[in-house]
C-alpha cells in the first residue's frame, strides 16, 4: 500500500476526472482544478457514475475537492497530473503557473496523446521535474500509462511517476525518448495510415478493413503483442513476408489525401453520420454501448484477479 500523497489533477474533463477517480480510489486525496464551473459542478455526478460501474462505494468521491483557483488546487501538492486540452501554448502556460506555486520537488505529469513533452517543458525553470503521463480514454477502464522521459527529465521522476502509477493499478511503461506520439498512438496510426490507403485504392471498403482486424488479427492483440508474434513465428517468416510486402507498403509522410478530403466534405464520423463510413443515430449508439461493455467487464476481471 502507497503512503496517500496529496494529488492536483489540473482539467476537469473527459480525462482529468478519470484520472482523479484512478489516483482517489488508491487512497490518495485529489484536488480537481478547472477554470469551467460547469465542469467542477459536474465532477461528484461523473465521479459517481464511475463507482457505480465497479460498484464502489461513493464514499471515495468525498476525497476528491473541486477547485476554480489553481494555487489553491496545488499549494501543498506532491504530484500534479496536467490534463487540460491538447494545445502546445495552453500546456505551457499551466506549467508555468504550477511553478509558481508547488515546491521545487513536487513532479508535474503532463497527459498529451502527441506533443513532445521537450517542447511543454521547454520554457520551465525546473524542466527535470516534468514528465509525460499519457493516460488512454477512458483512464478508468483502459489501464495502461505511458510515462515519457523528456531531454531534460531526471531519472529519479521518471522513476518516482512510475512508482505511483503502478501503485493505483496501471500498468505504466517507460518512454525513453521523447518522440510525437510515444509508442501507442504511432503503433496506432501507422495501422490507419494503412487502412485509409487501402480504402482509397479501392482494394476493400471501410467496413471490411474493420471486419478483418476485429475478426482476425485483433483477437489475438489482447494477449500477443506484435514482437511476441514475431518471435512466436520465427523471424525468418516475418523477414520473408517484410521482403515482399514493405515495397508495396503506404509512405505517405503527411496527412492522408483520402483523409483530407473526407474533413472538406465535413464527412467527419458517426458525429454528423458520416466518415469513412455511413451511420445512424442507432448504429453510432451501438458501437458506443458495446466498447463500454467491453471496456468495463475487461477492468472489472482485471480487478478481479489482482484481488
Amino acid at each position: 500500500m502507497q503512503k496517500p500523497l496529496n494529488i492536483t489533477v489540473v482539467g476537469a474533463g473527459l480525462m482529468g476526472h478519470g484520472i482523479a477517480y484512478v489516483l482517489a480510489q488508491a487512497g490518495h486525496s485529489v484536488r480537481v482544478y478547472d477554470r469551467a464551473q460547469e465542469a467542477l459542478a459536474s465532477l461528484p455526478e461523473r465521479l459517481a457514475k464511475i463507482a457505480d460501474l465497479f460498484g464502489a462505494p461513493h464514499a471515495l468521491i468525498d476525497t476528491v475537492s473541486a477547485h476554480s483557483e489553481l494555487s489553491e488546487a496545488a499549494e501543498s501538492s506532491d504530484f500534479v497530473v496536467e490534463a487540460a486540452a491538447e494545445n502546445l501554448e495552453i500546456k505551457q502556460f499551466i506549467v508555468a503557473s504550477l511553478e509558481a506555486v508547488v515546491s521545487q520537488q513536487t513532479i508535474i505529469a503532463s497527459n498529451t496523446s502527441a506533443l513532445p513533452i521537450t517542447r511543454i517543458a521547454e520554457k520551465a525553470f525546473n524542466p527535470e521535474r516534468i514528465v509525460g503521463s499519457h493516460f488512454w480514454n477512458p483512464p478508468h477502464l483502459v489501464k495502461l500509462v505511458e510515462v515519457v522521459q523528456a531531454e531534460k527529465t531526471a531519472p529519479e521522476a521518471v522513476e518516482k511517476t512510475i512508482s505511483l502509477l503502478s501503485g493505483v493499478g496501471h500498468h505504466a511503461v517507460h518512454v525513453k525518448k521523447d518522440i510525437p506520439g510515444f509508442i501507442g498512438n504511432r503503433l496506432q496510426h501507422a495501422l490507419k495510415r494503412e487502412a485509409i490507403d487501402l480504402v482509397s485504392k479501392g482494394v476493400c471498403d471501410a467496413e471490411t478493413v474493420d471486419d478483418v482486424v476485429k475478426h482476425g488479427f485483433g483477437k489475438r492483440l489482447g494477449v500477443l503483442g506484435p514482437l511476441e508474434q514475431s518471435d512466436l513465428v520465427g523471424l525468418g517468416l516475418t523477414k520473408a513476408i517484410h521482403k515482399t510486402l514493405m515495397p508495396d507498403l503506404d509512405r505517405t509522410n503527411t496527412v492522408h489525401p483520402f483523409l483530407e478530403e473526407k474533413v472538406v466534405l465535413g464527412h467527419l464520423g458517426m458525429a454528423c453520420g458520416e466518415g469513412f463510413r455511413t451511420w445512424t443515430l442507432e448504429e453510432a449508439e451501438a458501437v458506443r454501448s458495446r466498447l463500454n461493455t467491453f471496456l468495463v467487464e475487461q477492468a472489472k476481471a482485471a480487478k478481479t484477479n489482482d484481488q
